[in-house]
């Protein structure tokens, strides 16, 4: 088994998240130092900062613990990583009984829907750029949102040294507009706003795919109901 996927399905991280450790030189086998591409076999001993990864035993019985899915109100200041070192890192705030993951980012100055799991198979399947999965937000602005600012955030910016994919955008308030997004480039948004001489200073999102925030406050979590994961990911059978 390629070893990010057996830290994947072990529970430490996302396979995203596992092939940056694995590219920072923190993954042993059997204490070498392995990059991406690795293979683990039965028997190894894989490591992540020298701590024992150890492997999930799966249940084939329709009783088999059922992973975890859930949604997350992700409050300002908290930031979506995995490392336990960083303060303020999103796993210690939720501070679930089972070890959990964030499916994506959303940036530390921002707020909102964030979705977690304890499943490592289904994270690349919903972050997948061709997919073209929804994410919406509600952006508040330190000038009057105006129509050419609109449809100029809608056709594309260029940030990154690439052109943002066309979006669905509307006026919301004076100073606040929505916006349908189906990639995220790190700070795409404010990067976005910014080539338009506009300062973001409120970023909130309220939707991934079919999953709403809704009435969730700030810091609040849930669990996904079975339409919402179906939602998710329709072709998928095991959850």
């Amino acid at each position: 088994m390629r070893v990010n996927k057996y830290i994947s399905e072990a529970g430490l991280c996302s396979r995203r998240e596992a092939d940056e450790l694995l590219l920072a030189g923190r993954v042993t086998i059997n204490g070498e130092v392995v990059s991406t591409g690795a293979k683990a076999l039965e028997g190894d001993e894989v490591r992540v900062d020298g701590e024992i990864v150890k492997a999930r035993v799966l249940a084939s019985t329709p009783a088999a613990k059922r992973a975890i899915y859930i949604a997350l109100n992700k409050p300002v200041g908290i930031t979506c990583t995995t490392d336990r070192t960083v303060s303020g890192n999103i796993v210690d705030f939720v501070d679930h009984q089972q070890r959990v993951f964030p499916i994506g980012r959303l940036d530390k100055d921002s707020e909102g829907l964030i979705l977690l799991t304890s499943n490592g198979d289904i994270v690349n399947e919903i972050l997948r750029v061709e997919n073209d999965h929804e994410k919406e937000y509600l952006v508040a602005v330190n000038k009057p949102v105006t129509d050419a600012f609109l449809a100029g955030m809608a056709r594309g910016v260029r940030i990154h040294g690439q052109l943002t994919k066309p979006c669905r955008t509307r006026k919301i308030a004076k100073f606040g507009f929505a916006i349908v997004l189906t990639q995220g480039l790190n700070r795409q948004i404010r990067l976005m706003a910014a080539e338009f001489g506009y300062r973001v200073t409120q970023l909130r999102r309220v939707r991934i795919i079919n999953v709403k925030l809704g009435h969730l406050k700030p810091g609040q979590w849930r669990n996904l109901t079975e339409a919402e994961l179906k939602g998710l990911l329709p072709n998928r059978t095991q959850w």
